[in-house]
C-alpha cells in the first residue's frame, strides 16, 4: 500500500504542472497564481498512512499529506505549505477515488454568538512579531498547553493573539469575554462565528478596527471567512506576511496552512458567495 500511496502523491504533484487539469482544486490554484502574477516552480509532497481498513472488495486508506509549494513572484521566492487529511479507496490495488476529509462543526456551535456583557477593561500592548512567531511555530502542530479541536482554526488564532500579549478575560462564563482554561473555554476563543462578532463588538477585551480591504492589514491581524455568504462565519486566519503585491499571506489550522494567499480561492470550501471581514488589532492602553 505504501507503493500505491507514493504513486498517488506523485500523480497529484505532476497534476499541478499539467496543461490540462481535471481536479477543481488544482485548477483554482493555477488560476489564483496567474491572477497574482506568480508561478509555481516546484512542489513536494509527503504522505503518512494513519488508518487502513479492508471491506471487500475495497481497501480504505486514510493518510496525512504535507505539501510544499515553491512560488516565484516578481523576483521573490517563498514556500507555501499545507497539510491535508485524505482518504483513498482502492479496489484490488487500483485507485477508485481520493478525497479530502473535512471535519465538521455542529451547526449550533457555528452559530453561537457572544452575549454582550461589560467586563473589567484590560490593557495590553500587542506584540505582532510574537504573534506571528507563534503562528509559524505551531501552524502544523498542537501546543499541548491548549485543548485541540477537530475544527481548530479559531482556537489557533486565539492562541496566536494571546502569544502576542492580549490577556484572557471573562472566565468562567462561556458566553462572556475571551478565554481558555484547561478543558473549558469561551465560545469566542474557539468558534469562528462567535469570534468574528466579538472582534466587532467588544468594548473591554481585544480591541480591533474593521478594515475595508486586505491590503490595509498588518502582520498579526485577522481575517474571518463566511464561505457560503449566508451570514455565518466558518473560518479564521492570521496574517503572517505580505506578498510582492502587498496582499496578506496567512497561517491557519484545521486544514493546516502556512503562507497561504488570503482569499482562499484555491480552497475546496470556496464559493463565489464568500464574504470576508478584515480586522486590524490595536493596542488597548
Amino acid at each position: 500500500m505504501r507503493k500505491q500511496l507514493h504513486a498517488l502523491l506523485d500523480q497529484r504533484i505532476r497534476s499541478f504542472f499539467a496543461a490540462n487539469v481535471t481536479d477543481e482544486e488544482m485548477e483554482r490554484k493555477k488560476q489564483l497564481l496567474a491572477k497574482r502574477q506568480a508561478k509555481l516552480v516546484k512542489c513536494e509532497g509527503k504522505g503518512v498512512v494513519i488508518e487502513k481498513k479492508h471491506i471487500a472488495p475495497h481497501t480504505f486508506v486514510r493518510y496525512i499529506v504535507h505539501f510544499r509549494f515553491f512560488i516565484w513572484q516578481d523576483g521573490w521566492m517563498y514556500v507555501e505549505e499545507k497539510q491535508e487529511v485524505r482518504e483513498a479507496i482502492f479496489e484490488r490495488g487500483k485507485l477508485v477515488s481520493d478525497h479530502l476529509v473535512v471535519p465538521h462543526l455542529k451547526t449550533e456551535q457555528m452559530e453561537k454568538k457572544q452575549e454582550r456583557h461589560e467586563d473589567e477593561r484590560v490593557r495590553y500592548t500587542y506584540d505582532r512579531l510574537a504573534a506571528v512567531k507563534y503562528a509559524e511555530v505551531w501552524w502544523n502542530d498542537h501546543n499541548p498547553a491548549f485543548h485541540q479541536f477537530p475544527v481548530d482554526c479559531t482556537n489557533f488564532v486565539s492562541q496566536c493573539l494571546h502569544a502576542g500579549g492580549i490577556p484572557m478575560i471573562g472566565y468562567p462564563n462561556k458566553t462572556k469575554g475571551w478565554w481558555m482554561r484547561k478543558n473549558d473555554w469561551s465560545y469566542t476563543w474557539t468558534v469562528a462565528h462567535a469570534f468574528r462578532w466579538y472582534l466587532s463588538g467588544t468594548k473591554t477585551g481585544i480591541q480591533a478596527v474593521e478594515k475595508k480591504s486586505p491590503e490595509q492589514l498588518s502582520l498579526g491581524d485577522v481575517i474571518c471567512y463566511d464561505f457560503q455568504g449566508n451570514g455565518r462565519f466558518d473560518h479564521t486566519t492570521i496574517v503572517v506576511a505580505k506578498d510582492k503585491q502587498g496582499m496578506p499571506l496567512v497561517n491557519a489550522h484545521t486544514s493546516n496552512s502556512r503562507m497561504r494567499y488570503w482569499s482562499y480561492e484555491d480552497s475546496t470550501a470556496y464559493t463565489p458567495n464568500i464574504q470576508y471581514k478584515f480586522f486590524h488589532i490595536i493596542d488597548r492602553i
